[in-house]
């Protein structure tokens, strides 16, 4: 019981070392980012943010010896440009420190509270999952958002070069007049560019920045006629077209699967309801599926099986276009 507690105060003191050290860091960061916002309207270096930006990009962690030892694991890369794409600031080394002190922390706390060793473990793998499970939905819904914005953007571009902008102008308009995703990764493109980086080699680290098909259309695009010449306004129009008849058919296809997915809702629920309404109606009718070991084998298969048929009937029901 002393080496349970000993152990807990260590976890929750190591967590509020890290968390007191990353919110230090980041106290004068707000304000650092408002002035420097600022003063990019009056000048059109902004070089102080973009060294930051680009040394970053080497740093997976605020910790020396974690960054050193992330280095040397050839698979932090993706979970590096998974935090990337989720427009996260923080580093890999914080989500992984968080990680391991919530699935230590829950074991250890659980394995105290239960002393089911299968159970804590169960419950520890998970809570380890969590901070890259939140880094996951945080990116999908940033790339959802970059993907509804890029036909403006594209448009905007378009425009820029038939009024006789160069493309770095169209650039620089999307990055101005266009809200994050779309203007913030634009913008560190355009940087890119005027720290001396060719326009092909940008665009292809836009595209590993950015989990969007529609972008890889662009960039191919634009590479495409640097390379045989063309009317970059008049395609990028199509392409800007394309995409908007696409999520006006995507719109059709998610009317026409609602049907299917209100069945699979209600298909799911209703086991749900019945054992409700048996546990409240005849309690003794079903707390035999609780007590026995054959009624506790019949309910994980029973669940086992759901989980099986909601997985079949979301892939029925997922049309992609």
């Amino acid at each position: 019981m002393d080496l349970l507690m000993a152990v807990i105060i260590f976890v929750i003191t190591l967590a509020l070392i890290e968390g007191g050290y990353y919110a230090l860091r980041k106290i004068r960061s707000p304000e650092r980012r408002e002035v420097l916002r600022r003063l990019r309207g009056y000048s059109t270096n902004d070089y102080e943010r973009q060294i930051i930006d680009i040394m970053r990009k080497s740093m997976l962690s605020d910790v020396p010896w974690l960054n050193r030892a992330l280095l040397r694991i050839r698979w932090t890369d993706q979970l590096s440009r998974l935090i990337e794409q989720s427009g996260t600031e923080s580093t890999l080394g914080v989500f992984i420190l968080l990680s391991i002190v919530l699935a230590f922390g829950g074991f250890v706390i659980l394995l105290w509270l239960t002393s089911h060793f299968l159970l804590s473990l169960m419950i520890a793998l998970f809570s380890g999952v969590l901070p890259f499970l939140f880094v996951y939905i945080k990116k999908k819904r940033r790339m959802e958002k970059f993907q509804r914005q890029l036909p403006d953007a594209l448009d905007l571009i378009a425009r820029a070069l038939k009024a006789g902008h160069a493309f770095t102008g169209g650039l620089k308009m999307v990055g101005d007049e266009i809200e994050d995703p779309v203007g913030m990764e634009f913008e560190k493109t355009l940087h890119e560019i005027n720290f001396g980086l060719g326009i092909p080699e940008a665009l292809k680290n836009l595209m590993q920045r950015v989990d969007c098909p529609d972008l890889r259309f662009f960039i191919i695009s634009v590479i495409i006629q640097r390379e045989t010449g063309g009317n970059l306004a008049e395609i990028l129009g199509k392409i800007s077209f394309l995409i908007r008849e696409r999520f006006k058919l995507q719109s059709r296809v998610q009317v026409l699967a609602s049907e299917g997915k209100l069945s699979a809702i209600i298909l799911v629920a209703i086991p749900f309801v019945i054992a409700l309404a048996l546990s409240v109606l005849n309690p003794g009718y079903i707390r035999t599926l609780f007590i026995d070991p054959i009624g506790k084998a019949l309910v994980a298969f029973a669940l086992l099986m759901m989980v099986m048929g909601i997985f079949v009937m979301k892939r029925m029901i997922e049309i992609k276009v």
